[in-house]
């Protein structure tokens, strides 16, 4: 007998953040989280997302013992804002027992119903700024920090459950020797001098601040015409700097304004942190710190995180100003391997960015979605 409970306190959460280190023990593939972390996403004192946003947790039994987890989420800038009836859920692991995910999925489900929203989709996060997506191929590829790592099975509980693809994603890798600056170099020159702008370059955290809340206007305005995208309040923006800008290494962000020292564009590029991740097993102290710090300076993996551009400066090369940038620093670093995604398969916009670049797909992932019954 499979018994589902609701969670409250913080020992339960601990468990439910847990769950996927003994689910995920043998793999050479899951990147754990920082424990640490997770809960403060899931605490209502701490991460602003709860303001527009509410999210009720669940853990599965048998026989006494863990077997699946799921946050069944609704964000209401989302249903009342954008009047998508969305029913959200994420932090999705079963073990492979379909009659698990079958239970777990029928409170997201309820909660749904009640609410009155039309469908379900996930897994998802709160925002455009979590993880998203079942991993359906590319199982024997290291995770990322900034992605859900998942057994094989996990699709196929839901194609049996009568769930359909909502959206779906690639991953890709690319070597750096295959980024040739020929294609952007000489065009970067000419769009400097075009439109009067200028990249710019850090060497501390504490400049890149000063440009963030102009960054996240950007963001918005260049991903809201996504199918994904869900605008991000003011509050979350703060919440993210404090939370992210610690992960990255200044000389990996890259801005180009215009001018008047107005942000039009900007790519973010962090350290690959899966390997010291995988070390740390999701505890910061005693060591976990001093992997960190040895992934963000010695890393010859960088992953690109996020990159946007105004809509009046889109298709106008100012992203040959970002990637030659991105060049002159990956070289003097000497980055062998730069990892993308997980991107929208119908953002098309993004995949012309990286076609001359002999992307490989090793990653895809997907949603799934299903009409609240």
């Amino acid at each position: 007998m499979i018994d589902v409970k609701e969670i409250y306190s913080k020992k339960e959460l601990k468990q439910f953040v847990k769950f996927p280190f003994k689910l995920n023990k043998d793999s050479k593939s899951w990147v754990p989280p920082i424990i640490g972390e997770e809960l403060k996403t899931f605490d209502k004192t701490v991460n602003p997302v709860f303001e527009d946003a509410e999210a009720r947790f669940f853990l599965a039994y048998k026989d006494n013992k863990i077997v699946g987890r799921v946050a069944a989420i609704i964000n209401w800038l989302e249903v009342k804002g954008q009047n998508e009836k969305k029913m959200r859920f994420g932090w999705f692991d079963v073990i492979d027992d379909i009659n698990v995910t079958k239970a777990l999925l029928e409170k997201v489900n309820d909660i749904g119903k009640e609410h009155q929203l039309e469908y379900i989709e996930g897994p998802v996060g709160f925002s455009n700024l979590d993880k998203v997506g079942i991993l359906t191929e590319g199982f024997d590829q290291i995770g990322s920090m900034i992605t859900w790592h998942n057994l094989p099975y996990y699709a196929s509980h839901f194609e049996q459950l009568g769930y359909d693809v909502g959206k779906r994603y690639s991953e890709n890798v690319m070597e750096f020797k295959n980024i040739l600056p020929e294609f952007f170099s000489r065009v970067q020159t000419l769009i400097k001098k075009r439109y009067e702008l200028r990249a710019l370059n850090f060497s501390n955290n504490k400049d890149i601040m000063l440009y963030t809340d102009e960054m996240f206007e950007v963001f918005t305005k260049s991903h809201s015409v996504l199918s994904s995208f869900v605008e991000i309040n003011d509050e979350q923006r703060e919440y993210f700097k404090k939370k992210f800008i610690g992960f990255l290494n200044p000389e990996y962000v890259k801005f180009v304004v215009d001018k008047d020292d107005k942000l039009v564009g900007f790519g973010i590029v962090t350290p690959s942190y899966a390997k010291a991740l995988q070390k740390m097993k999701g505890k910061l102290f005693p060591f976990g710190v001093r992997h960190l710090l040895q992934a963000k300076k010695h890393a010859k993996t960088v992953t690109f995180y996020l990159i946007g551009v105004l809509p009046e400066y889109q298709n106008k090369g100012v992203t040959a100003i970002i990637f030659h940038e991105f060049h002159k620093t990956f070289t003097e670093k000497g980055i062998e391997l730069c990892i993308r995604g997980p991107e929208l398969d119908d953002n098309e916009a993004i995949h012309k960015l990286w076609k001359n670049f002999k992307p490989v797909t090793n990653k895809r992932r997907c949603t799934f979605k299903k009409s609240i019954i």
